[in-house]
C-alpha cells in the first residue's frame, strides 16, 4: 500500500538528502516545491515568493494523488515548518485513506549555521540548485518554525556533520 512521508524540518537540515535516501529505499516519487519553485523563478521569485510556494503545493497535494492511486508511494519534501501545515496534510491524506509518516530531520544551531554558509557558497559555484540563504531568510525561518511536539507521532533522525 503506497504512502506520503513529510520531510519536516528547518531550511538546510538535510531534508532533501533524507528524501532522496527515502525515494531508494521506497521507489517512491519525491515532490519538492522548491524544485519548482526554482525552476520556474529562480532566486527571483521576490515578494511573490509565498504566492507561489502556496499555489505549488496545491498543485502537488493534488499530483500526488494521482501519483499515490497508480500505486507508487509519495515523498512530500517542502519543509512542513508548522504544526498547522502538518496537521491538515495529515487531514488531507486521511480523508483519502492514505496512511502519512512524518520525518522530522533535527538539527543543532551550530550545524545549521555550518550548512547554511555551505549552500550559500555552493551556489554561485554551480555545485547545487537551492535557494540562498541571508540572514532575513534564515529568521524568517527560524521564527516560524515549530518543531514537532511529543504527541506528534514522528520518525526523529538527527543530522550532523560527518566526521
Amino acid at each position: 500500500m503506497p504512502k506520503v512521508y513529510m520531510m519536516c524540518g528547518k531550511i538546510c537540515s538535510g531534508k532533501s538528502t533524507h528524501a532522496a535516501a527515502l525515494r531508494q529505499m521506497h521507489r517512491a516519487v519525491v515532490l519538492s516545491v522548491d524544485e519548482i519553485t526554482l525552476a520556474l523563478f529562480g532566486q527571483d521569485a521576490g515578494e511573490q515568493h509565498d504566492t507561489y510556494v502556496a499555489r505549488a503545493e496545491v498543485y502537488l497535494y493534488q499530483k500526488s494523488l494521482e501519483i499515490l492511486a497508480s500505486g507508487i508511494s509519495v515523498i512530500l519534501d517542502w519543509g512542513f515548518w508548522t504544526r498547522a501545515e502538518r496537521d491538515h496534510a495529515r487531514a488531507f491524506y486521511a480523508a483519502h485513506g492514505i496512511e502519512c509518516e512524518l520525518h522530522s530531520i533535527e538539527i543543532s544551531d551550530a550545524e545549521w549555521t555550518r550548512r547554511i554558509a555551505k549552500r550559500n557558497a555552493d551556489i554561485p559555484a554551480h555545485k547545487t540548485d537551492a535557494y540562498y540563504v541571508d540572514d532575513g531568510l534564515a529568521a524568517k525561518f527560524a521564527a516560524i518554525f515549530e518543531p514537532p511536539q511529543a504527541d506528534e507521532p514522528a520518525v526523529r533522525i538527527t543530522t550532523e556533520s560527518p566526521r
